[in-house]
């Protein structure tokens, strides 16, 4: 269904710091866009190659009004997660580089019995969730 999520920052290096580390617990890298024109100030994860034909990413930037970035209130994007471990570490990263906990890693079962997920802030104040399924005890 979706091709790109774009989250506003104020500060570019200090998102790429975040996004660097908690997405690349996940598995994902930063995309590169070094044969794209005009591209300056955004960073992004995920897949995007042949000018954007494939893609799957989360972007950052700053506002094109502009005006101060600021987060949506009840807006967030959720990554999905191949373990637990990766929830865990997409978890210690994301506080490790300035970001803030909105929920602990831990299964949640008032949304399904195998819903494990972790919730952060970017430094910016966005809100991530990092969602794992398919399992309802740790993996070996």
């Amino acid at each position: 269904m979706f091709t790109y999520v774009c989250l506003g920052t104020n500060d570019l290096a200090r998102a790429c710091r975040f996004y660097d580390a908690a997405m690349g617990a996940l598995g994902l890298s930063r995309c590169d866009i070094s044969q794209e024109a005009d591209w300056e100030g955004w960073a992004g994860w995920g897949t995007y190659e042949h000018g954007g034909q494939q893609e799957v990413a989360l972007w950052v930037c700053k506002p094109f009004d502009g005006a101060p970035a600021s987060p949506g209130n009840g807006s967030m994007v959720a990554l999905r997660a191949s373990s637990w471990r990766q929830v865990q570490q997409f978890h210690a990263a994301a506080l490790a580089h300035g970001g803030t906990s909105e929920g602990e890693p831990g299964l949640r079962p008032q949304y399904d019995a195998d819903f494990y997920a972790a919730y952060v802030r970017d430094p910016d104040g966005n809100k991530l969730a990092a969602v794992c399924r398919g399992f309802t005890a740790p993996q070996a």
